[in-house]
């Protein structure tokens, strides 16, 4: 499939998925106070949710894996989630005990984005760092991310033997992903960050297609590469921090999407990164429409991304044998 082609699908599949999601439940929304008021105060905030979350997840990932040289990285895979979560459980726990919990209610939409988004950015740089200082293997980036995730679990683990029952009933659901714990408070202040984070990172589109050959190509380019890989994995941490603050950890649209996007349309990053926006959004609102449709209760999101997700990748693995090719050479 070609490009334009390509490009031209993606929007359309979006299109159609969020009209989908919007008429749902036909036209009642139109004809009734009480389901206006249900759509708007209840299932539009978790639409915008899946937009922002699906988009930045994907995005993010998309360059991740050009940054580290390794088709394998995934926020919630080499441990970027697991430092976001960390700093969120921090919030979560110590501020609603600390504090009264109407004054941490008033302050928590604005604390737990930049909380996030420390834990997402000092997470990147310890990965980056092992990276680079061990040639950016696969494993490296794979043994580092577990090590970070399994430290940041730990930390967790012990917040949640002093926090209360229903502190810790609340954050073990978050933590395995909802689209459903956003307003349209918390929205207005995450939404900006998001759009405007992925709208820098599809500008740089171009660059990335620069790093395919090392650094020190990208420097004959006249690209400082050690500045502009800086600058990727701040705007990635800032996508991430937010996503998590909002939706908690979601996975596996991370490790997909990019990969199912560059069968497509080949490597060209100023192609694959907004695909992989549009793609990524549309499965996370297909994923809340199957939550809405098939259960009586609301899911935790990665279950289901996870379910649909796993056997979606296999299928990309035997499609695309050199994703792992690729990998071991790393």
């Amino acid at each position: 499939m070609s490009q334009r082609k390509t490009i031209v699908s993606s929007v359309v599949v979006f299109t159609l998925v969020v009209i989908l999601f919007v008429f749902a439940d036909g036209l009642a929304w139109f004809t009734s106070d009480i389901e206006q008021h249900i759509f708007i105060n209840i299932r539009l905030p978790v639409l915008l949710t899946a937009i922002g979350v699906g988009s930045a997840i994907s995005i993010s990932s998309a360059a991740l894996q050009i940054l580290l040289r390794n088709p394998l990285a995934d926020p919630g895979i080499i441990g970027i989630s697991a430092g976001a979560s960390l700093m969120a459980a921090i919030v979560l726990l110590t501020g609603s005990i600390a504090f009264l919990p109407r004054v941490f209610d008033s302050v928590a939409y604005y604390v737990l984005p930049i909380a996030c988004f420390i834990g997402a950015l000092l997470s990147s740089f310890i990965i980056y760092a092992l990276a680079r200082k061990l040639q950016a293997s696969v494993s490296a980036v794979i043994l580092a991310g577990i090590g970070i995730s399994t430290i940041a679990g730990a930390i967790i683990g012990w917040l949640f033997i002093y926090a209360p029952p229903q502190s810790i009933k609340n954050l073990s659901f978050w933590l395995m992903g909802s689209l459903h714990n956003t307003n349209f408070v918390s929205l207005a202040f995450a939404l900006p960050i998001i759009c405007i984070s992925a709208a820098l990172l599809i500008m740089q589109g171009k660059k990335l297609n620069c790093l395919y050959l090392g650094g020190a190509s990208a420097q004959l380019k006249g690209i400082d590469p050690i500045q502009f890989e800086r600058k990727i994995l701040i705007l990635t941490a800032l996508l991430v921090g937010t996503s998590v603050s909002i939706a908690g950890s979601i996975a596996f649209i991370g490790l997909l999407i990019p990969h199912f996007v560059r069968q497509l349309v080949g490597h060209d990053n100023r192609i694959v990164l907004p695909v992989s926006a549009l793609m990524g959004a549309s499965l996370l609102i297909i994923t809340a429409l199957i939550n809405e449709w098939f259960f009586d209760m609301v899911v935790p999101v990665s279950m289901l991304t996870a379910t649909i997700g796993g056997p979606l990748f296999i299928y990309s693995l035997l499609k695309q044998p050199s994703i792992l090719t690729n990998a071991n050479r790393n």
